[in-house]
C-alpha cells in the first residue's frame, strides 16, 4: 500500500530507506538528496585555501602544484559552487590590491556626493587620469561576477593573471603615457541579509478545543517527530535570504558607464580619450552615446570592443552613432580566423575582425596587440590632420600678411 511503500537511495555507497512516498510529497527531493552536504563554511584567504600565484601568474596548490579543481567533492555540485564563489570572492579582493600597490591606482568612491550612511561603489583612477593632457584609457569590463580589474574570473582562476585581468591594458597604457580609469560596471548594490521573520501566533479562534495537557502533549510528540525526521533525511543548511539596495545612480552597468562620463571622462583634460569595451560593456558604451552622442564624438578617439554584446537596431542608435562608429571603432570577436582577420559585418556600425580565438572570455586578451596598434594609427592620423590643418592655417596667414604688405 502507499503507507508501507518505501523508496531506497543509494547515497554513498549505503541504501538510505526513504520515508513513505506520502511523506515526499512533503519535502524537496533535491534537499533530500544534500543530506551529506558539507557546511557552507570556506577558508577567508589564498593562504587558507592552500593556493597562490606562481611566477607566471598562474594559481596553483601551493602542496601539490596542480591547478584548481573544481570539483573537490564528487556529488556535491552545489557545494562546489559554492566553494568557487568563495574563492572568486578572495580573487577579486586580491585583483583590487594589486591594482593599488602594483599598478599604483587609487579609488575614487561612487557617487561622488555620498552620504555616510547610503550604499556606495567605486572606479579606479591612475594619478593623472584626470589632468593627463594627452591621453586616457578607459576599460569597461563585461556583466557578471567580475569587478573593476578583471575581464574574467575563469581565466584568472584556470589560466593567469594576464589573460583574465586588465592589468597588462593598465600597464601598457602608462607605458606610452595614458592616464587610466578603471570602471566598475557590475557593482551595482550592496547586498544586506533579510531579518528573520518570526512565525505568528496562532489566533484565538485557530486553537483546539481539546484540553490544554492533552495538546501540549500532542504538540511535543509532533515536534519530536518532526525533528528527527528533519535531522535524518533533509539537509539543514539554507540559503541566506539577502535584499539588495541600489547604489545611487549606478544601479546598472549602463548607469554607472553613464555616470562616470559625467562625472570624471567627461571632465578630464585628455584631448584623446581611448576605451576598450568587453561584451556587455560594449553594449553599455552603445548606450552612453544614445545619451551623450555630441560630447563622445568631440572627445573619443577610438573605441576597441572585444566579442561587444551592443545591438544598434535594438538599442536604437542614430544614423549619426552608426556612421561615427563605423570611422572611430573596431570589434574584436570570437573567430576561428587568425588574429585581425577582417570578418563581414553583421550589422552597418563599425568594422568586426577576428580576435584569433572561439573563446569569448579571451577576445580581449588575444587582441592585446591589436588594439594599442589600433590606437596608435588612429592617433597618429588624428595628429597628422590636425598638424597638416595648423600648417595650412599659417601658410593660409602668411600669404594673407604677404598681400597686405604688397598693398601697402
Amino acid at each position: 500500500t502507499m503507507k508501507t511503500l518505501r523508496l531506497y537511495i543509494l547515497n554513498n555507497s549505503q541504501i538510505l530507506a526513504v520515508p513513505p512516498l506520502y511523506l515526499l510529497s512533503k519535502i524537496d527531493l533535491d534537499e533530500l538528496m544534500k543530506k551529506d552536504e558539507p557546511p557552507f563554511t570556506f577558508p577567508k584567504t589564498l593562504e587558507e585555501f592552500e593556493y597562490a600565484f606562481n611566477e607566471y601568474g598562474q594559481l596553483r596548490h601551493i602542496k601539490t602544484g596542480e591547478s584548481f579543481v573544481f570539483n573537490a567533492r564528487e556529488d556535491l555540485h552545489r557545494w562546489n559552487q559554492k566553494r568557487y564563489e568563495a574563492l572568486g570572492e578572495i580573487i577579486t579582493q586580491f585583483v583590487y590590491e594589486l591594482l593599488e600597490k602594483k599598478c599604483n591606482l587609487t579609488k575614487a568612491i561612487l557617487p561622488v556626493d555620498a552620504t555616510e550612511d547610503e550604499p556606495t561603489s567605486f572606479i579606479y583612477l591612475s594619478p593623472d587620469a584626470l589632468s593627463n593632457p594627452s591621453k586616457l584609457l578607459v576599460l569597461i569590463q563585461g556583466s557578471g561576477v567580475v569587478r573593476a580589474g578583471q575581464w574574467a574570473r575563469r581565466l584568472i582562476i584556470n589560466q593567469d593573471l594576464d589573460s583574465g585581468t586588465q592589468i597588462p591594458f593598465i600597464n601598457r597604457a602608462m607605458e606610452e603615457g595614458y592616464g587610466v580609469m578603471v570602471l566598475n560596471p557590475n557593482e551595482n548594490y550592496l547586498e544586506v541579509t533579510k531579518p528573520a521573520r518570526s512565525s505568528p501566533l496562532p489566533s484565538p479562534t485557530e486553537q483546539s478545543d481539546e484540553p490544554a495537557e492533552k495538546r501540549e502533549r500532542k504538540d511535543e510528540k509532533e515536534g519530536k517527530k518532526k525533528r528527527e525526521f528533519y535531522e535524518k533525511y533533509r539537509n539543514p543548511q539554507k540559503e541566506t535570504e539577502t535584499e539588495q539596495i541600489p547604489i545611487r545612480e549606478n544601479g546598472s552597468s549602463e548607469e554607472h558607464v553613464l555616470y562616470v562620463w559625467d562625472h570624471f571622462v567627461s571632465k578630464a583634460a585628455a584631448k584623446n580619450v581611448f576605451i576598450v569595451a568587453h561584451s556587455y560593456g560594449g553594449l553599455s558604451f552603445v548606450e552612453l552615446m544614445n545619451q551623450r552622442e555630441m560630447q563622445v564624438k568631440s572627445k573619443v578617439c577610438a573605441v576597441a570592443l572585444t566579442d561587444s554584446a551592443h545591438n544598434i537596431w535594438l538599442q536604437e542608435t542614430s544614423k549619426g552613432t552608426q556612421d561615427w562608429m563605423q570611422q572611430h571603432c573596431c570589434n574584436w570577436v570570437s573567430s576561428p580566423e587568425p588574429l585581425d582577420t577582417p570578418l563581414d559585418p553583421m550589422l552597418p556600425d563599425c568594422p568586426r575582425v577576428s580576435a584569433g580565438t572561439e573563446r569569448h572570455e579571451l577576445t580581449s586578451w588575444m587582441s592585446f596587440t591589436s588594439i594599442f596598434r589600433f590606437f596608435g594609427e588612429v592617433l597618429e592620423a588624428k595628429e597628422g590632420e590636425e598638424a597638416e590643418e595648423t600648417s595650412n592655417t599659417v601658410t593660409t596667414r602668411s600669404s594673407s600678411l604677404k598681400n597686405k604688405h604688397q598693398d601697402l
